[in-house]
Formats: structure tokens, C-alpha cells, sequence
């Protein structure tokens, strides 16, 4: 009886000794799983250890202290929103709708964190009071046309409140302006009454020039009365092709131009019977 009471001592000390051991691995497993931290390359783990910052850590692996130190991923990319539509009064009092995306980055973790509550939605708010600010304060013609000048605006505009929370502000895209249908409608209106414009403008320049040009060849023949005959006769030649056509010009007190006249009258009347 001593004997197997000794043995069964042994077995009962060897099993708890062995369920002390799991249980010490086990611990330092949770330990070490709780303890050991991975993040991105394009992450970075803000620690704070019973509420004090310790700044910044990664990329890859580190440690922390389980029940003690507590840590907050940040993405560094480049990170996108949409700002909603606002509605916009411009300068010259027209009501316009208006929507765009942002584009930023977090330069600073720690600020990040540690300067505003969040800075998404942060960002967000700003940028859509500073749509409505910056874009009120221009003429319908500028929102429509200088796109690019008014996107670089905003970006500087929104970058710099940004700035103390760690965040960069890389581009503002305006990505549509909605109308009114009745400012749709004026508009259109103005672009076909501009293109009429454009084209009496040409059409009387056109005029312009010709007239000039009918001038200058009017002094020519003035200045030479042989090569207006010349001209009158290419003329009747070319009015002569018409069937059954004769004309017939006469000028007083030529005798040498009736019978150039009749000669010519004559030809036409055999073009004509050819024909």
C-alpha cells in the first residue's frame, strides 16, 4: 500500500507538473502572439503606453506590452474622398451645384492622431466649407472655364489648416458643375447667337475683301482700256454658251466696235446651230 501510494504521488506530481509547463506555454504563446506586431510597409503603428505617446513604429515587426501599450494603424498612401454636392451661389447670384475629390496623404502619424479626433472626417468638413467658400467667390465664367487655376487654389487653400495634423493635401478636382435648366437652356441660346455673330462677321469681311479687290481691278482697267475690251469679250463668251443667247453691246459713235460686234454675233449664232 505504501508502495503504490508513493507511486500514485509520483504520477499526480508529474501530471501537475506537466499541466503547469502548458499552461506556462500556453501563456508565453498568448504572450509572445499578443506582444508581436506586423504592419505594412506602407504602415506605420502609433504607440501610446498608458496613455503616453511613444511615437511611431514600423514597417514590420515590433513589440508591445499586452494591458499596457496600445497602438493605432495609419495608412500613408494616398487617400481619396468625394466632397458632396454643394450648392454654390457664385459672385454674379447663380445657384449652382457642385461636387469634387480630394486627394491627401498622411505626412506626420503622430499628428495625425494625436492633433484631431479624426482626420477623414476632418478633412472632409473642410473641404466641403472651403468648396462653398472659394468657389462663391467667382463669376460663372470662371467656374466653367479656369478649372485647373481654381482646382490649384483649393488644394493651397485646404493644405494649409491641414498641415499642423500631419496631413498633406495633394490635389482638389472639381468633377462637375449641374446648372439650372434655364441657365442650360441661356447658354445655349448665347452659343448659336455667337455663332451667327461669328458667321456675318465673316460673311461681310468676305464682302469686304471682294470689293476691295473689285476696286483695285477696276483701276487696272481704267488704266487700260484694251484689257477691258479683252474682258468684255471673255465675258459675252462665256454668257454666248447658254442656248439660243445672243448679246449684243454697242457703243455709239465706234464703228469698229459694231463690227466687232457683228462678227461676234455672228459666231454665236453658228455655236448656237451646232448645238
Amino acid at each position: 500500500m505504501a508502495l503504490a501510494s508513493t507511486i500514485a504521488g509520483q504520477l499526480l506530481g508529474a501530471y501537475s507538473n506537466i499541466i503547469i509547463a502548458i499552461v506556462v506555454i500556453v501563456i508565453v504563446l498568448w504572450f509572445l502572439s499578443s506582444s508581436l506586431k506586423i504592419i505594412k510597409e506602407y504602415e506605420r503603428a502609433v504607440i501610446f503606453r498608458l496613455g503616453r505617446l511613444l511615437g511611431a513604429k514600423g514597417p514590420g515587426l515590433f513589440f508591445i506590452i499586452p494591458f499596457v501599450d496600445n497602438f493605432i494603424k495609419v495608412d500613408l498612401r494616398i487617400l481619396t474622398f468625394d466632397v458632396p454636392k454643394q450648392t454654390v451661389i457664385t459672385r454674379d447670384n447663380v445657384t449652382v451645384a457642385v461636387d469634387a475629390v480630394v486627394y491627401y496623404r498622411v505626412f506626420d502619424p503622430n499628428k495625425a492622431i494625436t492633433q484631431v479626433e479624426n482626420f477623414v472626417v476632418s478633412t472632409n468638413l473642410l473641404a466641403q466649407t472651403t468648396l462653398r467658400d472659394v468657389l462663391g467667390q467667382v463669376q460663372l465664367d470662371d467656374l466653367l472655364t479656369k478649372r485647373e487655376e481654381l482646382n490649384r487654389k483649393l488644394q493651397e487653400i485646404l493644405d494649409v489648416p491641414t498641415d499642423p495634423w500631419g496631413i498633406k493635401v495633394t490635389a482638389v478636382v472639381i468633377k462637375d458643375v449641374s446648372l439650372p435648366e434655364s441657365l442650360i437652356k441661356a447658354i445655349a441660346g448665347q452659343a448659336v447667337a455667337e455663332r451667327e455673330r461669328r458667321s456675318r462677321v465673316i460673311i461681310a469681311m468676305a464682302e469686304q475683301e471682294a470689293a476691295e479687290k473689285m476696286g483695285q481691278a477696276a483701276e487696272i482697267y481704267v488704266k487700260n482700256p484694251l484689257a477691258m475690251k479683252l474682258r468684255e469679250f471673255q465675258m459675252i463668251t462665256d454668257v454666248g454658251v447658254q442656248k439660243n443667247l445672243v448679246l449684243i453691246s454697242v457703243e455709239r459713235g465706234s464703228m469698229t466696235n459694231v463690227a466687232e460686234t457683228a462678227a461676234i454675233a455672228k459666231a454665236l449664232d453658228k455655236k448656237g446651230d451646232k448645238t
